[in-house]
């Protein structure tokens, strides 16, 4: 009998083992390099590829360390392992994944009773990507009802408009230009970083679709004045008879204010509010990234935009621009939700407040700084150099900061107050009294070097601006 028969044939040919499951070989792994504009020829081991990415990864800021972004960097393991269990899953496939449809119904029921919703069982809401489109699903909502309100005839040559301050972020400049929006900007004046009631109502007439409240300004973390925006669009319509409702882009403030700020209407429980976003990866405590988006009621939602999916026999009202995504964030925002509760969310939310506040009051103890925002709103603060301060500006602070592994955001404000140059602070859980008291000494550290200096090394417009 030969010892050898060479290689198999018939039905058996080809089986042989998967080249991607074989063991790394060391050298394999030195003569490989990542490949930039094209594929190469073929695979390499499993390890190898794992640690060439690895290697390369290196090079980004440590996530924990970031000041910069509003996202959550730190997950429970539970979290992390329910999350990879679920990456797989497609959120549209209801029918697949009945079970995580359920739990994206049971998040969109309790943040509308979080909200004040009228009648938060029956809530119409849905998950998003984030925010941003979570805004342009709140805002396309706007528009049809006001579609709805003009007769065909009677829309020819007119443009709908939306009025939100200079302040929003970038997603409400990508709706009015995707949907053919107007966009009514507020100017910043002087000390007032956001939008305000008059300047609102004044940017107001028969084509507004909406105005947008935010609660929790990217800029400096303030809340925009929701209730006095509401009883000025009440005042608005009892005179004239223009009614506008509000979306209220709660981004990062919806998931603080009904922790921490239980009294403050900003909500539901204002009539003229139509529909509340927030991002669950930000102070929802999610990785990115998840959004949400609730409606007052069905009446606030024009059915033609609502699309109907059949599962176990039920029917599933979904609305979204993304189709195809990971089920993976929805099922982490509800293991939050199951284990936080209310006390939980209100211990989690003040204790980034109370850093926020501490380290607030220490940087403008240094000297050098004044503060615009405390954090006293949402756990975000920003700040800017005193007057005596020519030397050096934000610019080089958060330069220097970074050579530390600080990500520390500077930028200039928008229109009409280019002239101010910040650098913003944002608390998120996992960033503790201990890392405050870090920075607070790094930033000390630095000033007699920054004092030497004789003059700004960066200016406003090399910098990198942060939004988000």
């Amino acid at each position: 009998m030969p010892l050898h028969r060479g290689f198999a044939t018939g039905p058996a040919a080809g089986r042989h083992t998967n080249p991607l499951v074989t063991a790394a070989n060391p050298v394999l792994g030195a003569d490989v390099s990542p490949p930039v504009h094209r594929l190469h020829a073929g695979p390499v081991p499993p390890d190898v590829a794992y640690q060439l990415v690895h290697d390369e990864l290196l090079l980004d800021g440590n996530a924990r360390l970031n000041l910069a972004t509003f996202v959550t960097t730190w997950m429970e393991p539970q979290a992390a392992n329910l999350m990879a269990e679920c990456a797989e899953k497609n959120m549209i496939d209801k029918d697949e994944y009945p079970q995580t449809a359920a739990l994206e119904q049971r998040c969109v029921s309790i943040l509308a009773h979080l909200w004040h919703a009228p009648h938060p069982e029956h809530a119409v809401g849905c998950s998003t990507t984030g925010s941003s489109e979570a805004c342009m699903l709140g805002g396309l909502a706007l528009k049809r009802r006001w579609m709805r309100r003009q007769p065909d005839a009677g829309r020819e040559g007119r443009r709908p408009n939306l009025v939100m301050g200079a302040n929003v972020q970038v997603c409400w400049e990508k709706f009015c230009n995707y949907w053919e929006v107007e966009p009514r900007l507020v100017p910043m004046e002087g000390d007032r970083f956001h939008l305000d009631a008059e300047s609102a109502v004044a940017r107001c007439d028969q084509d507004t679709i909406g105005v947008v409240g935010i609660m929790g300004s990217t800029f400096d973390g303030s809340y925009e004045p929701v209730s006095e925006l509401a009883a000025a669009l009440d005042d608005l319509e009892a005179r004239t008879g223009i009614d506008v409702p509000v979306h209220v882009d709660g981004a990062s403030g919806a998931m603080v204010a009904p922790f921490l700020d239980p009294d403050l209407p900003w909500d539901f429980r204002l009539p003229r509010v139509a529909s509340i976003n927030t991002s669950g990866h930000k102070y929802g405590g999610v990785y990115p990234g998840v959004g949400w988006v609730v409606w007052r009621s069905e009446e606030a939602l024009p059915e033609e935009l609502v699309f109907r999916v059949n599962y176990l026999g039920g029917d599933m009202p979904t609305f979204s621009l993304n189709f195809s995504r990971p089920g993976a964030e929805v099922v982490a925002q509800y293991y939050l939700f199951l284990r936080l509760g209310w006390e939980g969310y209100a211990a989690v939310q003040r204790a980034n407040r109370e850093v926020a506040m501490t380290l607030s009051a220490e940087i403008e103890a240094l000297g050098p700084f004044r503060l615009l925002t405390s954090g006293d709103q949402l756990p975000v603060f920003a700040f800017t150099t005193a007057g005596e301060v020519s030397r050096w500006n934000v610019f080089d602070v958060s330069r220097r900061l970074r050579e530390r592994g600080w990500l520390v955001p500077a930028y200039t404000f928008p229109a009409d107050r280019q002239d101010l140059s910040v650098l913003r602070v944002v608390v998120r859980n996992g960033f503790s009294h201990d890392l405050a008291s870090l920075l607070v000494a790094d930033v000390r550290r630095l000033l007699p070097e920054l004092d030497r200096q004789g003059g700004p090394l960066q200016l406003p417009e090399e910098a990198t601006t942060f939004h988000h």
